[in-house]
């Protein structure tokens, strides 16, 4: 019997503990994702926030009594100026709105201290590197002992939502899920980087919903 995780899963252990996404990056919500991320069309966030709060619904009722943390993947600080915002963290302030429990949500905790290069045809191996040590915490008694949720717009390889993952838990987290609005699978993540260049990259993996 399988274990509910994809061959690459069983190859390559994420830091996050599970991790969940609203729907596939394609058709209408891709589209939707674009508008905000590379055409600045900033209305569309509380949109994408619903959306995402469904997804982080999902792990809530693992949370128990507990409070838990939601951390979106922060930009390198020239990359935001480039933009103008951190479109996860947009994303994440509409979606705790919607949430039906409370939630404490941490903006400037998790900073990327380092610029990365595009994922785009880098081995996973070259992946995991170009993500070692991006990230930091800034706080770090934010996160002791709490359960934490980091959010991003969109998954492809998970290569960036575990590295995250695994500073948190480092810094002192007890259990770091993921929760996305899209999930890019094989047949997106080459359009998405044909098209924009993300650094999630190509050759795209498709994580399960539970791993």
């Amino acid at each position: 019997m399988g274990d509910g995780r994809c061959p690459n899963c069983r190859d390559y252990e994420p830091e996050f503990a599970r991790a969940v996404s609203f729907g596939e990056y394609e058709g209408g919500l891709r589209g939707l994702l674009h508008l905000l991320k590379y055409e600045s069309v900033l209305p569309v966030a509380p949109v994408l926030g619903r959306m995402l709060a469904s997804s982080i619904a999902e792990l809530l009722p693992g949370c128990g009594d507990a409070i838990p943390l939601i951390v979106s993947v922060p930009l390198h600080r020239s990359k935001r100026s480039e933009r103008g915002f951190n479109q996860a963290e947009l994303i994440a302030c509409a979606a705790v709105k919607r949430l039906p429990q409370p939630v404490e949500i941490a903006t400037g905790v998790l900073v990327r201290q380092r610029a990365t290069i595009s994922q785009v045809g880098l081995s996973r191996e070259e992946r995991i590197a170009n993500m070692r040590d991006a990230f930091r915490v800034r706080d770090p008694r934010r996160v002791q002992g709490r359960t934490v949720i980091v959010v991003d717009d969109v998954m492809t390889t998970g290569t960036t939502l575990s590295e995250c993952a695994r500073v948190l838990k480092q810094a002192g987290a007890e259990r770091v899920w993921a929760a996305t609005v899209a999930r890019a699978f094989q047949a997106a993540a080459p359009r998405m980087a044909a098209n924009h260049g993300d650094e999630e990259g190509i050759e795209a993996v498709a994580l399960t919903a539970s791993v």
